[in-house]
Order: structure tokens, then sequence, then C-alpha cells
């Protein structure tokens, strides 16, 4: 059951909708957030919030607009409130005590995500965390996501069967390094085509590590990394 709260924050679309966002809240209660978003002063919103014990929220139609993506790019496109729909997982974040997701709450956000998705042309690899779309600013769904989970549902990507090959080994070198940009590129990522290993790659492979790589966030191009990106760089073929 799907239960009303409505926001006063959205407008209307100004793209079909073609990617699915997921965030977590980062509040101390799943009410503060809730409440947040219906805040006209707030000026934020999403169109689900998905509770602890998965009661889910509609605050936004999906024909709507919402404002929870903020600043963002994601395969070309920048600030993606108007193609995507967002939705808030309750959890108190990396600032109040991030926690893992609890069944109940990861069975209702992917009974929700197939939903959006039967009524959407979303491809699975526009099924992304706010981390994604906006790697310097946000870390959120985070590392403890159940993204893996999730796409052997039917929801987003997850390259099965790539071992995870450790944390030693990163590349440094420029040929190295320029396919790694050019992977996370062709991903989604807004990256550079040449560089060292600066720090605006590494927040970016921070972001990816924590859809992709979870077991080491790092921001290196170490060994684990690089078979993930390869990993997910075919699914995409």
């Amino acid at each position: 059951m799907i239960y009303d709260r409505p926001s006063p924050n959205h407008d209307a679309r100004d793209a079909p909708v073609d990617m699915l966002i997921l965030h977590y809240t980062g509040m101390q209660s799943g009410q503060a957030a809730i409440d947040r978003l219906r805040d006209p002063e707030a000026k934020v919103s999403s169109h689900y919030v998905v509770e602890e014990d998965g009661a889910i929220f509609r605050l936004v139609p999906e024909e709507q607009r919402a404002w929870h993506a903020g600043v963002s790019y994601w395969r070309g496109h920048k600030a993606v409130n108007g193609r995507s729909i967002g939705i808030e997982i309750v959890n108190p974040g990396h600032e109040w005590g991030y926690r893992d997701f609890p069944v109940l709450q990861m069975a209702a956000v992917c009974d929700l995500c197939l939903g959006i998705l039967a009524r959407h042309p979303i491809p699975a690899r526009n099924v992304v965390g706010h981390s994604d779309v906006a790697p310097d600013r946000k870390q959120d769904p985070g590392e403890r996501f159940g993204w893996a989970d999730l796409a052997r549902n039917g929801v987003g990507l997850w390259p099965d069967g790539v071992p995870d090959l450790g944390t030693g080994a990163a590349v440094r070198d420029a040929e190295s390094l320029r396919d790694v940009r050019r992977a996370l590129t062709e991903i989604g990522y807004d990256v550079a085509p040449e560089g060292a290993l600066d720090p605006a790659l590494a927040i970016v492979l921070r972001a990816f590590q924590r859809h992709w790589r979870p077991e080491a966030v790092t921001g290196q191009a170490d060994a684990g990394t690089l078979a993930r990106l390869l990993g997910v760089r075919r699914l995409l073929t």
C-alpha cells in the first residue's frame, strides 16, 4: 500500500522520464525527512519515501518534476530532475549513524522500483544513486545499499561473476588512466578525458565504488575497481 503525503515542491517536467535515482534521507527519522520534503521553504522533494518498515509514501506524482537531485549529471544530461523519478530511502546516513537497510525496506524498494520501471522506459544503466549523478556533493545511498540484490531482481545493473582482485596495483600511467576515464564516461559519469589521478577523478571513483565496489571505497584505480569497472562497461554493450 502507498500512502499519499502530498508535497508542494514540484513543477512541470521538461523531458520524458528515463532515469530512476535512489537516495537515502540522511536525517534522524523518517518523519523528519517527510516533513522537510513537504516544507515549501525547503524547496526539496522526492516522488517517494520508503520507511525502514517498508511503508511507502508518495509525495509527488510521477508525471511532475520533484526536486531531489540538485546540480547533477548523467550520460550527457545536466540537471536531471526533469527526466528522473526520485526515491528517498529512510536511513540516517553517514552523518547520523549509517546502517544497513532492513530486509523489509529493501523488498519495498524493489517492488516500488519494478512498478516504476513498468510504467516508464528507464534503461537499467539509468537506475543510479544520488552519488552517481552528484559525486562531488553526495554519498547516498552509499556502500551499504543492496545494489547487487536489486539488480538480480531486475532493477539496475550489477556485474555478477567479477572476482574481487583486492586493492593492490593501482594504475597511475597515462594510458591506463585514460582507459579508466573512458570507461567511467561510457557508464555515465562526468569525467575529463585526460589527466592524472587527481582529486576530481578520485571523487568519481569513490562514487563508482559506492555503487559497484562497496568493499573498498578508496578513490583509487586499484585492481578490484578496474575489474568491476570493466564488468559494468561490458553490461552496456
